[in-house]
């Protein structure tokens, strides 16, 4: 395709425009959760914030698949990061004002997640559009390196500022970073309109969203593939949110510990990032999955067991390194097999339980944990990971959708 000629160039702009972006929308998150910590010392209010975070983007994912399929995805992209950084503008000025609320953060916290809705299956289905399919591995692997290094530096930067300056700073500088990245899509990359989003629209929007789900069924592996995440994403709900409150109750409530153990997963995951790019994984994007899943089972249990903090960040460290190895391949996956004219729905579909399954997880476990001790938790869920990561290289019609192929060829259904 004329588009993936000059492909490097392009995939340098794309990324290069959602890094900005994605720092400036890290920037203000973080800004918005300690805030909230600060002046409510609530945990009721934490949990609204939570709330208003992620159910847009539940509810919202599998429509927003849906334009990613019937829309011009770079302009999609551009009208999310353009919402939010209006919405993000305005909460600005009335802070300024001084009319403060702390219902307006959790407006802005919803509105947020309504862009990352809209924006998270329009970028999983350009990608595809701009890059070759055999450097899909690499670019992901590097994007999700470059995103954890943002991750790393940008909790960090929104306390200083947050220490030097005050929260509307930090508003505007999302602001001035949305108007950069979306400068650079406009004005520098040149991405042709899909070929769906070319055709007159025959049918209803709702008929378009029936023939995704309908896809997602017809395709067993890509039924089987949500399966499998759904569960797994359950599973790791531990590690994601109750080590903090392990690593306080166990170790001690040294801010600095906290600290240590985020820090730790991020370059942890830095790296990991660095190694699929360079490696690419096992020729079978189910056997590194199923490898990561694995050594991420193991080191859930070492989490639960393991008595010195030392060897306690060693082991946050190697989940973090081996995350990417089930991440890159998971989207790559998806991105080989799927059809074009279906790419933006089965990433809606993939958006929506990547939301909301490890919400649910936290229901389940999180009040679990104030009954027994975590580690008891973190034991048994790392075995059921394990579990999962072997149940996943012996499943048939997973295997099979994970040898690379021509974007011709078909699967066996």
């Amino acid at each position: 395709m004329d588009n993936k000629i000059h492909w490097k160039k392009n995939i340098i702009l794309f990324l290069a425009s959602q890094i900005v972006s994605i720092f400036g929308s890290s920037l203000v998150q973080y800004a918005i959760m300690w805030h909230i910590t600060l002046t409510t010392q609530s945990g009721i209010m934490m949990t609204i914030s939570i709330i208003c975070g992620f159910l847009p983007t539940f509810f919202l994912s599998p429509f927003a698949g849906v334009w990613a399929d019937r829309y011009n995805r770079k302009l999609l992209i551009v009208l999310a990061d353009a919402m939010i950084a209006v919405a993000t503008l305005i909460l600005a000025i009335l802070f300024l004002q001084g009319h403060y609320s702390i219902w307006m953060l959790f407006i802005a916290s919803a509105v947020r997640a309504v862009g990352a809705g809209v924006q998270t299956p329009a970028v999983g289905a350009l990608i595809p559009q701009i890059v070759p399919e055999e450097q899909l591995t690499r670019v992901n692997a590097i994007n999700g390196s470059i995103q954890s290094m943002v991750m790393l530096v940008s909790p960090m930067l929104s306390g200083a500022l947050l220490t030097m300056s005050t929260i509307e700073v930090i508003f505007f500088i999302d602001v001035v970073t949305a108007a950069i990245a979306i400068a650079i899509l406009l004005f520098f990359l040149n991405v042709p309109t899909h070929e769906k989003a070319k055709e007159a629209q025959a049918i209803s929007y709702f008929a378009d969203l029936g023939q995704g789900f309908a896809y997602i069924r017809k395709n067993d592996y890509i039924m089987r593939f949500f399966q499998f995440c759904a569960l797994f994403f359950i599973l790791v709900s531990p590690v994601a949110f109750l080590t903090p409150l392990q690593v306080a109750r166990s170790f001690g409530e040294d801010v600095w510990r906290l600290t240590a153990i985020e820090i730790t997963f991020a370059v942890g995951m830095m790296l990991g990032g660095v190694v699929m790019a360079s490696w690419g994984g096992f020729k079978n994007r189910i056997h590194t999955m199923a490898f990561s899943a694995i050594v991420m089972g193991l080191c859930t249990i070492i989490l639960g067991w393991v008595p010195l903090f030392s060897l306690y960040l060693l082991f946050m460290g190697i989940w973090g390194i081996v995350m990417p190895f089930f991440n890159t391949p998971s989207t790559v996956l998806l991105q080989e097999r799927v059809e074009e004219a279906f790419m933006g729905r089965v990433f809606g579909v993939l958006g929506m339980i990547n939301s909301v399954m490890m919400p649910i997880g936290m229901l389940i476990f999180g009040p679990l944990a104030d009954i027994i001790k975590i580690e008891v938790i973190l034991l048994s869920t790392g075995a059921l990971i394990v579990i999962l990561g072997i149940m996943l290289v012996r499943n048939r019609p997973l295997v099979a959708a994970g040898w690379p192929i021509n974007r011709d060829t078909t699967l066996e259904e």
